[in-house]
């Protein structure tokens, strides 16, 4: 019986917990660039606290974890192996009557590490986070409602109105070139267009009033096809946020913020409406295939670490990464065949793990047969994608 704490094991865990750490570290930075981003004109230009703002940030954190790890994982694994391939290691190991297939027990157990982690944080993290994100973001919102609004943008957030902003002064908070579909009175669709406008209200209360200068109102009656033209030099729209609430479905949970329960008990109530049960379906298999991708990183990242021995470690990294971007590929592949009905979405979610774990398994066969596999056809993928991209 193998030993779990064993030096063997032990030795390798532990090489591959400093790249796991580095790698979590940078692929978050990778993801979260653009939360920055938004965070940062959230401070400076909206004047929104910074508590609320780091709140916003870690509430979306489990969300992106879910792939992060598995991708750390998979990196952690092949760094590891490479650094040991690299300084024969693997071969002294070999030497020594150590057969391929033990190597196999200390990356198993650091994957199914990965798996109970990414698996806790898909079923409770995912959804609380969710939750928590909408929650927040909306109380952001009525408290100060410059955040919603976004330049060159359609705003449906408040019912019976669109409301469209060429330009936000970031300074006053002035909305210059102002756009607004209202159809609130039944039977008539107002167009309203103002050069300038300033939003006024009661964030306690929930309503907002958008204060506009110098404009047209051009009313539409449906019902007799009359029109009229209305110059102003002031006009005042009320804008109720309780009414937003209900009109969005603030109040209501999406698949994505359902615990396992909640969504066996969506699927149930929607189980006539097909597009709406096939989504949760999607939602709810994956779930468990990404934690369970951790596995299959790991048993593919093995056999690489070993095969490119001779090759150098950006290549191996490389290898690595393009790999990772297949499962990511055949995973948006799965998602889009399962939401049109090609197959169905348990396959469409399970499909990456079983190709890439079942080839990785094969490495693993030929690596401890002491057979090698040319990689150069990744190469020339990855040359096929970046002149596919420059000329993007």
């Amino acid at each position: 019986m193998i030993n779990p704490f064993s030096i063997l094991n032990r030795y390798l865990i532990l090489e591959m917990l400093p790249p796991f750490f580095l790698n979590l570290a940078f692929f978050s930075f990778i993801f979260l660039m653009k939360q920055i981003l938004d965070i940062t004109d959230m401070i400076v230009n909206h004047k929104v606290g910074v508590v609320p703002v780091f709140l916003l940030l870690a509430y979306t954190m489990p969300y992106f974890l879910q792939y992060i790890i598995p991708m750390s994982i998979m990196m952690a694994v092949l760094m590891a192996l490479l650094r040991m391939s690299s300084d024969n290691e693997i071969m002294a190991l070999k030497a020594g009557g150590v057969s391929i297939y033990r190597l196999l027990t200390p990356v198993l157990i650091f994957s199914l590490s990965g798996t109970l982690i990414t698996g806790y944080i898909t079923i409770f993290g995912v959804p609380l986070g969710a939750e928590r994100f909408k929650t927040l973001l909306f109380d952001v919102a009525t408290a100060n409602l410059k955040v919603s609004l976004k330049e060159r943008t359609f705003n449906d957030r408040f019912k019976q109105i669109m409301l469209y902003i060429n330009k936000i002064d970031p300074q006053s908070g002035e909305l210059h070139n102002v756009l607004i579909e209202d159809s609130r009175t039944s039977g008539v669709n107002n167009t309203v267009v103002a050069r300038k406008g300033k939003l006024l209200g009661e964030p306690k209360e929930m309503i907002y009033y958008l204060r506009l200068f110098d404009g047209t109102i051009n009313q539409m009656n449906l019902q007799d096809r009359s029109s009229h033209t209305v110059n102003f030099e002031t006009y005042d729209i009320r804008l109720d946020l309780k009414e937003a609430l209900s009109h969005r479905g603030i109040s209501k949970k999406t698949p994505d913020e359902m615990t396992l329960s909640a969504l066996r008990s969506y699927l149930k109530r929607v189980k006539t409406d097909k597009e709406k049960y096939v989504g949760a379906q999607l939602k709810y298999y994956k779930k468990f295939s990404i934690p369970v991708a951790c596995v299959a990183m790991g048993l593919l990242a093995m056999p690489l670490g070993i095969q490119a021995r001779n090759s150098k470690k950006a290549f191996g990294i490389g290898l690595g990464l393009l790999f990772f971007l297949l499962y990511y590929i055949l995973l948006s592949v799965g998602t889009a065949f399962g939401e049109n009905g090609n197959y169905p979405p348990v396959i469409g979610m399970w499909m990456p793990n079983v190709i890439l774990g079942g080839f990785g398994i094969y490495l693993l066969v030929l690596s401890a047969k002491e057979k090698t596999v040319s990689f150069g056809w990744s190469v020339q993928i990855f040359e096929a994608i970046m002149k596919w991209t420059r000329r993007k």
